[in-house]
């Protein structure tokens, strides 16, 4: 059972996707709250297995929200629930350790999916949310033909699908037997190798060059 907490300022909109998600057999909805501020307590409380956040709210936004819960709770995943598509949104809510956003236009049933998909450690952008992301990335990371970025040796591609499956370095660390320290120097090394800007970029190479 993939335990929830719905977060979002709408009662009415909590109430029905509530509903919605109680259908799926695997899915329980274990808490719900109505800012970023509530998100967090009912976070420590609760411990779902995975946060439905809007972004705009009173008192503290999802943004926020999300960086302290994954900062707190690296393992409880976190996928945006909103309205707004502007790229400042869906840079931020990434950043801040979200793993998908997608917009609440989106049918119940593809929620189920993107929780199912973040609950297995893998992103989820919704179908108009992907292409402004990847076009915000160094193309020449995304080509798939080897011979146009540097090659990655087996260890920094290992590392590169572990960060891609959402691990955080301690995670990986603990993984490969390696320090904490030396993966960070890893990523720092594949981030520029591949001419991408953070680890949510190189997250997003790794599911498409690496997952596949």
């Amino acid at each position: 059972m993939i335990r929830l907490l719905l977060v979002d300022d709408q009662p009415l909109f909590r109430q029905g996707l509530a509903s919605l998600l109680s259908l799926e057999d695997d899915l329980e909805v274990v808490a719900e709250a109505g800012n970023g501020q509530e998100a967090i307590a009912l976070t420590q409380q609760f411990q779902p297995d995975v946060v439905l956040m809007d972004v705009r709210m009173p008192l503290c936004d999802g943004v926020a929200a999300t960086r302290e819960i994954h900062q707190r709770y690296p393992w409880i995943r976190v996928l945006v629930l909103t309205t707004f598509d502007e790229d400042e949104y869906i840079w931020k809510s990434l950043q801040a350790g979200a793993l998908g956003y997608v917009l609440k236009s989106t049918p119940s049933a593809q929620v189920a999916t993107a929780i199912r998909t973040l609950h297995q450690g893998f992103s989820q952008l919704g179908p108009t949310i992907a292409p402004k992301v990847f076009a915000q990335i160094n193309p020449a990371a995304f080509e798939k033909d080897s011979t146009t970025h540097p090659a990655l040796t087996q260890r920094e591609a290992e590392i590169l699908t572990l960060l891609g499956r959402g691990k955080n370095n301690r995670e990986i660390a603990q993984t490969l037997h390696l320090t904490e320290g030396t993966v960070k120097n890893y990523i720092t090394r594949i981030l520029g190798q591949l001419g991408l800007r953070d680890r949510t970029q190189a997250a997003l190479w790794a599911q498409e060059n690496l997952s596949k």
